[in-house]
């Protein structure tokens, strides 16, 4: 079963990011806070579900939270800033949009910079052990894969709406192929080595 939070007496958002290993498109963030009788069988690391799954809780999320926010940061910044300060500028931007300030915020992961004067923590699978962190997780999850299905109808070659962004060999073989797209992250190594030297 999963905690609802860190800190019970504390108003404690949690927030998680999706698409970091990715080549193309954005990392996603969200940051949500559940209240205190917030309760569901289903919700986990947003890894562990289905497409399904993860589509019956986003709007469940939505409607349940106290407040929720979602942010993506683009691959021009990620290309600028890497993509672990990108990650923790789309939880920054995410946890900005909350309509409540939170007095604590419960981070999936080992990396964060401070945020405000808020008080944080960082919890390695913290989307396995927190409602909060895995209602993030969803939320980031479902967001990212809407923008990447968005953008596939623009370049269907890479299968985006399948892989969204993510080094498969399908997507490798593609950019060989047909090369790279105002999408794709300069800064990552797009072809794998297999494919370079062929």
């Amino acid at each position: 079963m999963l905690k609802l939070k860190i800190n019970k007496q504390l108003v404690e958002c949690g927030t998680d990011e999706a698409g970091r290993g990715c080549l193309a498109g954005p990392v996603t963030a969200a940051a949500v806070i559940l209240p205190d009788n917030f309760k569901n069988e289903i919700l986990t690391d947003s890894k562990q579900l289905s497409e399904k799954k993860r589509a019956i809780l986003k709007p469940i999320i939505e409607a349940q939270a106290i407040c929720f926010g979602v942010s993506h940061i683009m691959m021009g910044k990620i290309d600028k800033i890497n993509i672990l300060n990108a990650s923790i500028l789309a939880m920054h931007t995410a946890i900005k949009k909350l309509s409540k300030t939170p007095d604590f915020i419960a981070v999936d992961g080992n990396r964060f910079k401070p945020f405000l004067d808020i008080p944080h923590q960082t919890v390695i699978k913290g989307d396995g052990k927190y409602l909060h962190i895995a209602a993030a997780s969803i939320l980031a999850k479902t967001y990212r894969d809407a923008y990447m299905e968005d953008i596939d109808k623009e370049y269907p070659m890479y299968n985006w709406k399948q892989n969204k962004g993510y080094p498969t060999k399908e997507h490798r073989e593609a950019i060989k192929k047909y090369g790279i797209t105002k999408y794709h992250r300069k800064s990552f190594r797009l072809l794998s080595e297999q494919l370079l030297m062929e």
